[in-house]
């Protein structure tokens, strides 16, 4: 044996000795620095933020934060995690930089969190009484990257990524000072209050940290701001910028349709819990769309012609009413695990069918006592939201339970196969269990209870109260029993965790029935539905051959199990020919409606990356459009729900 392989022999057993060692005593990293969690007590001294949002070439929210201190060594500041409204995590950490932390003219060197990454950790040195934070908002500049808070001519503020806070304690009991710098001329509106005022510069009156978080800024060059409500119980404001001067300008139709809305909101709850209201409404093309709820005003994103084409734009106008109920419904009273005592503790979502799906349902019904729909606008609506949980083959695995993790699992994300997976979908079926709940009532009771009495009895408590009351699903039950005795646990239970009507993996469809009407499908589409099709600049052929298609003919959605999904079809090619002619929206229109008559299939040619395939879809039951029609002889309770209260 020679010396070298001798050598090269022990360096193999050394090697295994320290291999086998290695297994034999494996060692974990030691734990984190603690972060104290919140703890119901005051903090030491108010917080001063100044956000100046100057810079909108580069589109920067430039913060200075000066957070007191009483005492030396470890101390943790955080940007909030857990975001109300959003039910998630938010997604604005990776935006953050320039970050900087000083003690008078010492800087400090900061640690992140290895944990948590929302957190940092500094050493405070000794007599040092406050910290200043300074750091940098890289806002979006494209809507490819996140959605877009500040263009030319409009900021959206969220404080929830302007603003730093100390750990350890309750975000109620930590007070703040804040100030804004923006263009100077433009406009502004929050819920929150105004100390001092200058032009280009605002600073807000004291307020909370959780308050804080919760009350949004509207800054915009062109801005408009409109009482909804003269003399009323409490200010509610319409606060309007847009991407040009005429997009602000509300008509006096329109401005009576938004009045009427408050007016028909205290009709139904009997209360209201804010001793001010702001609608934060951007009309543009350039902003970021949102619908977001807070307690004392709501971030509303609408068309550009919302105002401008009053009488033809009525798609989506029952989000300020759906936003403005969360004031009643999600802020005042909250599912008990979704009330947090700071914006790190993690929420849980499993009410969001109350929260969010009993909003849905009033935001809709508001919207057609107030005007913003029809009577038939908001019927034709209805339609379409029941036809797509009756068409929707996820049902038959997955409950609707289970979507309220959706915020969690998903964030809104686009998915790969949405009908065989749901998202989100305790806002839209939410909205059938609970016209279900209603037009049981009023059968039961021949019309002198209804689910307004709920409403009334389960939001309308404690007027103009505007903390937080929680509640959990044995307080639901028990409030409907007190409108109507029923087993409602069965009830509800039966449709959050079931698959169907009788395990038939249908939508609940009962509400419609017993209000007088039947989901049907023709081979016309009503208004609502082309309108929402020239919104999404789409078409959709969903309950026929199971696709829709984008302005460019691009495949955008198939649904799972559909005619064209078992053709092979899937998201994401483009319809290049059909039956032998190039493709467009009204040939294949054309070619849906042929097929009834007909025994050849349909023959679509389809480009999939790199190659050209020709798909034969074997349907003949020509074009299915959704609407609902009058069941003859039944009362129609539906129509009473919608009509104006009086």
């Amino acid at each position: 044996m020679s010396r070298q392989f001798t050598a090269f022999v022990s360096t193999l057993a050394l090697m295994a000795g320290l291999v086998s060692s290695h297994a034999m005593a494996q060692v974990m990293a030691p734990p984190s620095p603690a972060i104290a969690g919140p703890k119901d007590v005051p903090y030491v001294a108010p917080l001063n933020v100044t956000v100046d949002m100057t810079d909108l070439d580069h589109r920067l929210f430039k913060v200075h934060e000066v957070i007191p201190v009483d005492r030396a060594g470890d101390f943790v500041f955080m940007l909030p995690k857990w975001l109300p409204g959003h039910h998630s995590p938010g997604t604005e950490l990776q935006r953050i930089a320039d970050l900087y932390v000083q003690a008078g003219t010492t800087r400090l060197e900061w640690m992140r969190d290895p944990v948590d990454m929302y957190a940092w950790h500094v050493d405070v040195p000794q007599g040092a009484k406050s910290i200043t934070v300074d750091f940098t908002y890289l806002a979006p500049a494209t809507s490819a990257v996140a959605r877009v808070v500040m263009t030319q001519e409009m900021i959206d503020l969220q404080w929830n990524f302007a603003s730093m806070y100390p750990a350890g304690y309750y975000a109620s009991r930590i007070p703040v000072n804040a100030t804004i710098r923006f263009p100077a001329g433009w406009g502004y509106a929050s819920a929150l209050d105004t100390a001092t005022r200058g032009d280009g510069t605002v600073t807000f009156k004291t307020t909370d940290y959780d308050t804080l978080v919760d009350s949004p800024v509207y800054i915009g060059k062109y801005f408009k701001t409109y009482d909804l409500d003269p003399g009323g119980p409490a200010p509610v404001r319409l606060n309007v910028m847009g991407d040009k001067p005429d997009q602000i300008v509300a008509s006096d139709e329109a401005l009576a349709v938004h009045r009427k809305l408050i007016q028909q909101a205290y009709k139904l709850y009997g209360a209201h819990h804010y001793d001010h209201y702001d609608f934060l409404v951007s009309a543009s093309d350039k902003l970021g769309g949102i619908g977001l709820e807070h307690h004392r005003s709501s971030e509303d994103g609408i068309q550009t012609n919302y105002f401008t084409d009053w009488k033809t734009a009525y798609v989506g106008r029952d989000l300020l009413a759906h936003e403005m109920t969360h004031s009643w419904n999600g802020k005042f009273r909250r599912g008990w695990d979704l009330w947090t005592p700071n914006f790190q503790v993690p929420m849980r979502d499993s009410l969001l069918w109350v929260y969010e799906g009993q909003t849905q349902y009033w935001g809709n019904v508001l919207a057609a006592r107030s005007g913003l729909y029809s009577k038939d606008q908001a019927l034709q609506y209805l339609a379409i939201i029941a036809a797509s949980y009756d068409n929707l083959p996820a049902r038959k695995w997955r409950p609707l339970q289970d979507t309220t993790n959706d915020p969690i699992i998903a964030q809104r994300a686009t998915l790969p196969w949405p009908t065989n997976q749901r998202s989100e979908d305790y806002y839209n079926e939410g909205l059938l269990i609970w016209l279900d709940a209603d037009t049981l009532i009023r059968e039961k009771t021949g019309g002198k209870k209804s689910l307004d009495d709920f409403a009334q009895a389960f939001f309308g408590i404690r007027n103009g109260d505007w903390g937080v009351t929680t509640y959990n699903f044995d307080e639901v039950v028990k409030t409907l029993n007190s409108v109507y005795p029923y087993d409602w646990a069965s009830f509800l239970h039966t449709r959050l965790e079931g698959h169907g009507p009788d395990d038939t993996h249908g939508a609940p469809l009962d509400g419609f029935r017993r209000g007088g009407y039947r989901l049907a499908y023709t081979d016309t589409p009503t208004d609502f539905y082309k309108a929402l099709e020239a919104r999404r600049k789409a078409n959709s052929f969903a309950y026929s051959i199971g696709i829709s298609v984008a302005k460019d003919m691009t495949i955008s959605s198939v649904l799972w199990d559909s005619p064209a999904f078992k053709a092979g079809m899937a998201p994401g090619g483009t319809l290049i020919a059909v039956n032998g002619r190039t493709a467009d929206a009204d040939t294949l229109k054309a070619a849906i409606a042929d097929a009834k008559t007909s025994k050849d299939p349909i023959e679509l040619v389809v480009k999939v990356d790199d190659y050209v395939k020709t798909i034969k879809i074997d349907y003949h039951d020509g074009l299915r459009y959704p609407r609902l029609e009058r069941i003859d002889g039944t009362p129609a309770l539906l129509d009473d729900i919608l009509a104006e209260k009086k």
